[in-house]
């Protein structure tokens, strides 16, 4: 499902082959079975594109018909969409606030062609990948501020989220305006809110395909989700509800809670339990991953997840699969809440959670109160200002430390480029102004985090689309995470408590030992498996384009797979990273580009 179009007149007929118009002014496009709603204004100069999954009624559409669409036009219904204007004038894209529908542009044959695929444009362009944000991503996935605007292909540029972007029809650079903000919302309780935009974003899914199924984990995020399908779905459907667990153990944590909800709701929930054997390990045939935009977040769980989503198509028919990614960034508060607290002159509290926090973590309050009383005094400038010194340094690693962009371990394979990439990539970060510098730190952290986990997730619904399932997430709806981040920083959870928002927002809902959980089941123990059944693939796959780009020296690399093979200690993040991004490469270089039609062919064409 891609579309896009452009917004001049200068260059009639650039489209990808296959594509149809879906305006008389030929300037908005679709290729494959992309979800299109359309409404002219009253005037009838201006005709209006609802692009994307949109839980809107077609009566909620006719206020589109209007002089000025509202600025919450892209996070006021369900789902992930872009909104387009065209007219004589000028095309004016909405991008949503989450990026949960990331749309990108580029510049070509002195025009402007926006698409929503990065690798379309790059195939237009003849774009390659770009090192320094490849860089970024492997080494320093933390801080996401570092990608803002950026695609993985070089003259790629990512539209800002929650903007108004007008591009002249006459080829004049583009005018972009902010119009979303995340401002404190006094008016209705958090979990009220959290509770009616999330239900109505399943609900909507469900009127939808009512024969949707969800995945329930036993954890929180994908048991409210399954719960709320449970009840919105009419009385003659059953919700087809998904807990995977290792083959020849049904009676793990995960799986026993999974039972309490489905047993809580009989008859309106279908519990099914799917094994997951030595062929769905992690790193399992991870070089077959398909190509899209970026990285695709499963890479290394790839085998487990497509496995599951060809199960469901052919045991549960399903076309609509619902899953929780997302809660954990919408819903835990970052621990720079701790400097907001300080900020605002709430001492007594800030106190008493860094003693909650520190608690947890089993460290002295101390550093932590230290720390937070520092970043509160530091702007998100300064702080990316002084984040090139600390690149490869000591303080890569100590994520008990409360900073604006805490740090994984730098790894001892990084190659000889890695260093003064990633240096420039941050001296860029610092120079651009910021559209969202008046938010607290702990939100406007939560905004970066987002926009990352909803954009990338893209890629994984890329990978569900391949096995003919629409995969959806509600918790990254722009309505939910608008609904949420809009918390005043009274009501804000404490950064110690395990989401007592969403607990507060299904009361009544769960059963009481779900509600109250406060731990999730792990598969480090598979990752750790599957690096020692599948370590000599993964050899020869690390010897590859990320060592010709000099991003990781090979040797090191082998010794630290091979350490961690034979269950050394370590973190495997900044290595699966790095091990995604290999696969992909080699997916992109293997992959047949779009091809597009030239103004010559679209001639011939009509």
């Amino acid at each position: 499902m891609i579309f896009g179009g452009s917004g001049s007149s200068l260059l009639p007929g650039c489209r990808p082959v296959g594509s149809r118009y879906l305006t008389s002014r030929h300037h908005t496009w679709a290729l494959g079975a992309v979800p299109v709603r359309s409404v002219t204004s009253l005037d009838g100069r201006r005709q209006v594109l609802v692009l994307g999954w949109c839980g809107a009624e077609d009566s909620d559409l006719q206020c589109l018909r209007l002089a000025a669409l509202p600025e919450d036009v892209t996070w006021r219904w369900p789902g992930a969409y872009t909104v387009i204007e065209e007219s004589e004038e000028a095309v004016v894209l909405h991008t949503d606030p989450a990026s949960a529908r990331p749309v990108y542009l580029v510049g070509h044959e002195g025009a402007w062609v926006w698409c929503s695929s990065a690798r379309a444009l790059a195939s237009l362009t003849r774009a390659t990948v770009d090192t320094e944000r490849l860089a970024c991503s492997i080494f320093l996935p933390s801080v996401p501020a570092l990608s803002s605007g950026r695609s993985f292909f070089t003259g790629v540029e990512q539209l800002p989220p929650g903007s108004r972007i007008v591009l002249p029809t006459d080829g004049r650079a583009p005018r972009t305006t902010t119009v979303w903000r995340p401002t404190p919302d006094v008016c209705r309780s958090p979990a009220e809110r959290l509770r009616t935009t999330l239900y109505g974003a399943v609900a909507a899914r469900v009127a939808s395909d009512p024969e949707l199924s969800c995945d329930m984990s036993g954890g929180l995020d994908s048991t409210s989700l399954a719960v709320l399908a449970a009840v919105a779905l009419p009385d003659c459907f059953r919700l087809n509800a998904v807990t995977i667990h290792p083959e020849g153990n049904t009676a793990g944590a995960d799986v026993c809670h999974a039972r309490r909800t489905a047993h809580a709701y009989a008859g309106r929930i279908e519990h099914h339990l799917l094994a997951m054997s030595a062929k769905h390990l992690p790193y399992t045939a991870i070089s077959a991953v398909s190509a899209t935009d970026e990285p695709a977040p499963s890479t290394i769980t790839r085998s487990r997840l497509t496995g599951q989503f060809a199960w469901m198509r052919e045991e549960l028919g399903t076309r609509t699969h619902m899953t929780g990614d997302g809660g954990d960034s919408l819903l835990f508060q970052p621990p720079l809440h701790l400097a907001d607290l300080l900020r605002h002159g709430h001492v007594r509290r800030a106190v008493s959670e860094g003693f909650g926090w520190s608690r947890l973590r089993r460290i002295s309050p101390v550093p932590l109160l230290r720390d937070a009383a520092l970043v509160s005094r530091t702007s998100r400038a300064r702080a990316l200002t002084g984040l090139v010194d600390h690149i490869g340094g000591t303080a890569h690693g100590d994520l008990r430390l409360i900073r604006w962009f805490p740090l994984f371990p730098f790894p001892s394979w990084s190659g000889t480029a890695a260093r003064g990439l990633l240096r420039t990539a941050t001296d860029r970060a610092a120079a651009a102004p910021d559209q969202l510098s008046d938010l607290d730190a702990s939100v406007r952290t939560s905004v970066d985090e987002i926009r990352e986990v909803a954009r990338t997730a893209v890629a994984d619904a890329e990978m569900a689309a391949a096995s003919e399932i629409d995969l959806s997430n509600p918790f990254l709806d722009p309505m939910v995470v608008d609904a949420v981040l809009r918390t005043p920083i009274d009501l804000r959870v404490p950064v110690h408590a395990y989401k007592p928002l969403l607990g507060r927002a299904m009361a009544g809902l769960l059963p009481r030992a779900v509600a109250d959980r406060r731990t999730k089941g792990s598969f480090d123990a598979d990752h750790y498996a599957g690096l020692r059944a599948h370590l000599p693939t993964l050899l020869e796959l690390i010897d590859g384009r990320l060592a010709g780009m000099d991003l990781v020296a090979p040797s090191h690399f082998h010794l630290s797979l091979s350490q961690a093979a034979a269950g050394v200690p370590m973190s495997l993040a900044t290595m699966e990273q790095a091990l995604s991004a290999e696969a992909w490469l080699r997916a992109h270089e293997r992959s047949p580009e779009l091809m597009w039609l030239t103004p010559s062919e679209e001639a011939c064409c009509d």
